[in-house]
């Protein structure tokens, strides 16, 4: 894990999810361009095999083979899933792909991490969908093995990989994100924000780790500034906005980057 700063000492970063779904994969190279020369700070897709909204069959691609293309497209964005499914590849093989995309993209990658939920992929591409106590399961002892093969690896990457985990649940997914994240990602509102972080700050405190060693993120969606105020006063830093095909409005995304430099002027 990287070196750990604490929520005052951190940078607003603004990331955004292109979702690959419902555009040619042309038009999402071109807002990839689009959004690296803004000044975005993460660009993300995800990790599904069909749409999520739209249309359920309409155009829609995958998510690692993406990220390696989008690594040689891009030479100062950072770049990752939001969130990759743990369930759809052997835990060895995440880890050495995520190390290769690292070197492609010269110490960009971030390894965003979830257990996965949308059942259709696991059914249409023969995975066993199980329950969330069996996938939350999974992805704990996952991460165990990437850590472990990152170390093994030759070359190693070129950096230690900040590993983002994305969800909410108390029980499980928070002791996960207290253990192995760097960074914790959910879309919760400022009062559901309040409530989990004194959770997790319980669970760094059972693991023996500091909970200012993570950073906080959460999504903006359709967020007012003053509730985007909120979270940030909370100790959010990372703030993802998404857009989707097939016209990518970039509107959004210029507000919500006016927006960080202020908080960071």
């Amino acid at each position: 894990m990287g070196q750990p700063r604490s929520a005052v000492d951190r940078a607003v970063r603004i990331g955004v999810q292109i979702a690959p779904q419902h555009a040619p994969y042309d038009r999402i190279r071109s807002t990839l361009a689009e959004i690296e020369a803004l000044g975005v700070d993460i660009a993300f897709n995800w990790d599904h095999f069909f749409p999520l909204q739209g249309d359920p069959d309409g155009l829609h691609f995958e998510s690692w083979t993406m990220l390696a293309a989008w690594a040689e497209q891009t030479s100062t964005i950072q770049l990752g899933a939001l969130v990759n499914c743990s369930s759809y590849r052997n835990a060895d093989l995440q880890a050495d792909m995520a190390r290769t995309i690292d070197h492609i993209s010269g110490g960009r990658f971030i390894f965003g991490t979830g257990a996965g939920w949308f059942e259709r992929d696991y059914d249409e591409y023969g995975y066993e969908f199980g329950t969330p106590g069996t996938r939350l399961n999974a992805l704990d002892a996952d991460l165990a093995r990437i850590e472990k093969r990152w170390s093994l690896l030759n070359p190693a990457p070129v950096r230690d990989i900040p590993v983002l985990i994305g969800g909410g649940g108390e029980k499980k997914t928070l002791r996960i994100v207290a253990e192995h994240a760097d960074i914790w990602h959910s879309f919760s509102s400022p009062t559901v924000m309040e409530h989990k972080l004194v959770v997790l700050a319980d669970w760094c405190e059972r693991v023996g780790r500091d909970i200012e060693e993570i950073e906080i993120s959460t999504e903006l969606k359709a967020r007012t500034a003053k509730e985007a105020d909120a979270l940030y006063e909370l100790g959010a830093r990372l703030f993802t906005v998404g857009i989707t095909g097939p016209e990518h409005d970039l509107a959004p995304v210029r507000q919500w980057l006016a927006w960080r430099d202020a908080k960071n002027a």
